[in-house]
């Protein structure tokens, strides 16, 4: 990526650990479906978009796409008609779109405008699952031809959200799907996406990249960003307390560059940093403080945070060290010395029973005040 902002915002192309599984991509073979799987916030889903991009490109050239063409223009205004991308409302921020000038009244902009209404609107929170009646809409226009004679892409991220009648409804589409019909899944949770759907696309696993080339890439982004007040000591912690997960740091801080302090993501990682100094307390810690304080930010996140966290607690209690906070590694070494093995042991399986249900309604809260005070249990005799 040569370039991070543009007049529209960030331009997100393959990142470097995604290169080979791009180029053993072969867009004139390409198989009517695929399920892209792997840690969140390594890029897959900038990766899918150029790659529906890709697909969708009508250059004549080898190297698509070619963002010139009227297809690719059309995609980079969120006006192409045979992209269907399937994402719940809370990721809809994500897609491609344009400034709908002209034509005021026409459905696009009337459903940003909904969109953009319905943020501003406390009362409202945006859906986290795809509904079945989005997924019937996309599917149901799939027996006619698409628009320009080419390509149909349909994009579903991410595919854990899908609830259990929508994701019959996509089903059904891939046992049969519609000629010139391509579909692009994206899940970072292979274990949780149905062994039929699974069964009928092909697997592209997306790799995390290694500590060195993901700190090399997300530093390199940063420079784009005068205005960032934050230090590579800083920057390398949090990369770190993110599983090394570039994109994921990297919207972190261009929503802090922008004073965006509603943004999910920045207040999950804001809440995952307090979670890390809370848990750093052993059996000092205020859990109910605690989770009254990190209740708000992505359940999901907190748990990956705790489970890195405890990851780190066993392998020192083990003679070894810390490999998602070593700048907490002093504090970890010291409460593993304090730990109970085999009460740590039940809380880490704990933490993998709430992962299998973190998207559970349950109140956050609640799930949290559990947790860390089970947490606190294993420093106790």
């Amino acid at each position: 990526m040569d370039d991070l902002m543009s007049s529209n915002g960030p331009i997100k192309k393959i990142a470097p650990w995604l290169e080979p599984v791009w180029d053993g991509i072969n867009l004139s073979e390409f198989p009517s479906a695929v399920l892209i799987h792997g840690q969140s916030g390594i890029g897959k889903f900038e990766f899918s978009i150029e790659l529906a991009k890709a697909l969708l490109c009508e250059a004549s050239q080898v190297d698509k796409p070619c963002d010139q063409c009227e297809a690719c223009r059309w995609f980079d205004s969120g006006n192409h008609p045979d992209f269907i991308p399937l994402v719940p409302e809370t990721h809809r921020k994500l897609l491609p779109h344009g400034e709908f000038e002209g034509d005021i009244d026409s459905p696009k902009k009337m459903k940003a405008s909904q969109a953009d209404s319905d943020v501003d609107a406390p009362e409202k929170k945006e859906k986290k699952s795809i509904s079945i009646e989005d997924a019937r809409s996309a599917i149901e226009g799939l027996s006619i031809g698409s628009h320009r004679g080419g390509n149909r892409v349909i994009l579903v991220y991410p595919l854990e959200m899908l609830r259990a009648d929508s994701a019959n409804t996509l089903l059904k589409s891939l046992e049969e799907p519609p000629k010139n019909t391509i579909f692009i899944l994206l899940a970072e949770r292979l274990d949780r996406v149905l062994p039929t759907i699974r069964s009928r696309c092909r697997l592209l696993a997306a790799p995390r990249p290694d500590r060195t080339t993901g700190l090399h890439w997300l530093l390199n982004q940063l420079n784009h960003l005068p205005g960032l007040q934050i230090t590579d000591a800083d920057v390398e912690a949090i990369y770190d307390e993110q599983g090394g997960a570039p994109y994921a740091v990297l919207d972190s801080l261009i929503a802090r560059h922008n004073k965006d302090e509603k943004d999910e993501l920045t207040i999950s990682i804001q809440a995952s940093r307090y979670l890390l100094q809370a848990m750093s307390q052993g059996v000092r810690i205020n859990w109910l403080d605690t989770a009254d304080k990190t209740q708000k930010a992505r359940y999901s996140i907190l748990l990956a945070t705790m489970q890195r966290w405890v990851s780190d607690l066993q392998s020192c209690a083990q003679m070894g060290n810390s490999r998602y906070y070593p700048k907490h590694e002093p504090a970890i070494k010291a409460l593993a010395q304090q730990a109970r093995l085999p009460k740590l042991l039940r809380f880490w399986k704990s933490l993998i029973q709430a992962r299998r249900h973190e998207n559970h309604p349950l109140a956050t809260r609640i799930q949290l005040e559990a947790l860390l005070s089970q947490y606190q249990q294993v420093f106790e005799d």
